[in-house]
């Protein structure tokens, strides 16, 4: 297996970032999801202009949306204002900042109580985090919410040389012990799962996404979603062209979800994000991704799908 590419290779070969505008987030929309308790709720997701994350993962392509340096005072409750006030009403809400939400070079912590002023009234607020991030402001922050809290945090791999080279900066007990602490003060934990990271073959991608998910629930998390690994960032482009990751296709998601759903111990969600690119088939796509959407909204699994391509 080759050396892991450093920060400063992971950041050399990005492209340009995105223009945006600090006073605006780049973009929101109304989802439904399945709820915790089985229902399906229209979900708001909020994408939230921010600085950019301290951690450079190397799979990572949020940070084209991000800023270089804090936003301002009120920035980021004026931001979920103006995309609320576009949306359709919606039951939760998912306030994505492209990193850390308890950061405060990212969401300035004085900007809090604006932030809980708009979403309060919502059942659910789902923010995301990293594992070693996770400490007291965050009981703080749910205590003055008075709703639920939800923190989705990236576990990525368990697999015990994929982890650290992707540049993540936590182990595998730094994500436990930030499970552990969350899910001990009442608050709920999404993971977020790669499907078949740099360095695996397609059924190693598989099995050791399915292994994550087990390590997953056994650490007390409720949600897990399996994300395919994609590229778009520069470093992965490198990595492909040397042979040492190749995205995984839609089978494999689909087969991930078909061994990991039946005994699954919390929802698990398919990641359907631009999934067209990864389907072999154009004739069958639109069928196996709505299967997987069927499989994200009922926690079970239809019938497969039948083409002229298997």
């Amino acid at each position: 297996m080759m050396e892991a590419p450093s920060t400063a290779e992971i950041v050399a070969a990005r492209p340009s970032k995105h223009r945006v505008d600090p006073s605006r987030p780049y973009l929101y929309l109304v989802e439904d999801e399945r709820a915790a308790d089985g229902s399906i709720v229209p979900v708001a997701t909020v994408f939230l202009t921010n600085r950019e994350c301290p951690f450079r993962c190397l799979m990572c392509d949020l940070w084209k949306n991000t800023t270089d340096s804090t936003v301002g005072p009120a920035a980021i409750s004026s931001q979920i204002s103006e995309a609320l006030d576009q949306l359709p009403k919606a039951r939760q809400i998912k306030l994505y900042n492209s990193g850390n939400f308890f950061d405060p070079k990212a969401i300035p912590p004085q900007d809090h109580q604006r932030i809980i002023d708009r979403v309060r009234r919502f059942d659910r607020v789902i923010v995301e985090n990293h594992p070693r991030l996770c400490d007291r402001s965050v009981v703080r922050f749910r205590d003055r919410l008075g709703t639920d809290l939800e923190v989705a945090m990236g576990l990525e791999t368990i697999h015990p040389d994929i982890l650290p080279r992707l540049n993540k900066q936590m182990t595998q007990d730094d994500f436990a012990r930030a499970a552990s602490f969350l899910v001990e003060h009442g608050i709920s934990v999404r993971a977020f799962i790669l499907l078949r990271p740099p360095w695996l073959s397609e059924s190693e991608g598989i099995e050791w996404a399915l292994r994550s998910i087990e390590f997953a629930y056994d650490c007390g998390v409720e949600c897990c979603a399996v994300i395919p690994t994609r590229g778009g960032n520069g470093i992965m482009e490198r990595l492909a062209s040397s042979g040492q990751f190749e995205p995984p296709s839609l089978r494999a998601l689909e087969e991930t979800m078909r061994r990991a759903l039946p005994n699954a111990r919390g929802r698990l969600f398919a990641d359907l994000w631009d999934l067209e690119r990864l389907a072999a088939c154009a004739d069958c796509a639109p069928l196996r991704i709505e299967r997987l959407r069927r499989m994200n909204m009922e926690q079970r699994m239809p019938s497969p799908v039948e083409c002229h391509c298997e």
